[in-house]
């Protein structure tokens, strides 16, 4: 039988003793992949072999050498999996010395989270709008995601009995952390417009699932599919250019701080784990403070 890699026990580790979610595993193991290739090339016998100087050289071959180099966004995110990797391997016994603990990401640009006016969420909600099946369902997507911060994922990870009254729903982020959020009645209204005269339907079309929200095979709704139903209503909208998957999360945290909501509200409601991922969001209001001054205050300019 062949022997577990160390790359292979580090994966199990987050799978098992960390409950890390699968689509996080397999981002591990992608990026785990391209040192072990490296580590190869290089002719060195797995990462117990690696010198802090060999890391160093991983990172300029991540930025400047491969082909094609990564965005200093993926080497961050490589470093961090690499370092994870090391720290492991050190505390399990299988190497002596942790070499990546000094090991620094290249610094990353601070990158706001863009969100749209409240007037455009409403004409992106809008256009989803209809009477047949698959526009019921869209439009139930677009008013819960808007409604309550929800990452596409944990929209699409839902089960009916996740409705825990007409008021608040129950929502599982990263790492299956459980979170109540309230529901708003827009949301509430279309959900249950969904419920009654679509979700009967296009569960008929499939096996017996508790997935909230279907696909029109009857099955749980994909990411993708998700993803889709959001682009066509902000085609129709005329907001393509604008909307991206997080876009309804990123507006409802910048709305509800520029409605007055406290920080650390909005940190639980979003399900940061920091509040200082929460305050990026401070900034564009900021941001958008500073604009409407310059523009209004006659003294300012």
């Amino acid at each position: 039988m062949t022997r577990a890699t160390p790359v292979d026990e580090y994966l199990r580790h987050l799978a098992v003793e960390r409950g890390l979610a699968r689509n996080t595993i397999t981002s591990y193991r992608r990026d785990l992949a391209i040192y072990a290739d490296w580590l190869l090339a290089r002719g060195l016998d797995g990462p117990g072999a690696a010198t802090e100087q060999d890391l160093a050289d991983f990172v300029r071959f991540l930025g400047a050498e491969r082909v094609p180099p990564l965005a200093t966004s993926s080497i961050a995110r490589v470093l961090s999996a690499v370092r994870g990797l090391h720290r492991f391997l050190t505390e399990e016994g299988t190497i002596a010395t942790d070499v990546s603990r000094d090991l620094r990401p290249p610094k990353l640009p601070m990158r706001l989270p863009k969100a749209i006016p409240i007037e455009d969420v409403e004409a992106l909600i809008a256009a989803a709008g209809g009477e047949e099946v698959a526009e019921l369902r869209d439009t139930a997507l677009l008013e819960l995601l808007y409604a309550t911060g929800a990452r596409v994922s944990e929209a699409v990870s839902l089960n009916v009995d996740d409705l825990v009254d007409d008021e608040v729903i129950r929502l599982f982020g990263k790492g299956g952390k459980q979170r109540i959020v309230p529901l708003g009645s827009y949301a509430r209204r279309a959900i249950d417009a969904y419920l009654v005269r679509a979700r009967p339907l296009l569960s008929l079309r499939g096996t017996s699932t508790p997935a909230l929200f279907l696909g029109l095979r009857g099955r749980r709704m994909s990411r993708q599919s998700a993803w889709s139903s959001i682009h066509r209503a902000a085609e129709r909208a005329g907001l393509a250019a604008s909307v991206s998957p997080h876009t309804l999360r990123h507006s409802f945290a910048t709305h509800l701080l520029e409605g007055g909501a406290d920080v650390r509200v909005v940190q639980e409601l979003l399900g940061h784990s920091s509040v200082a991922t929460t305050q990026i969001y401070t900034l564009v209001t900021a941001d958008t403070l500073r604009e409407m001054y310059t523009a209004a205050h006659p003294r300012a300019r």
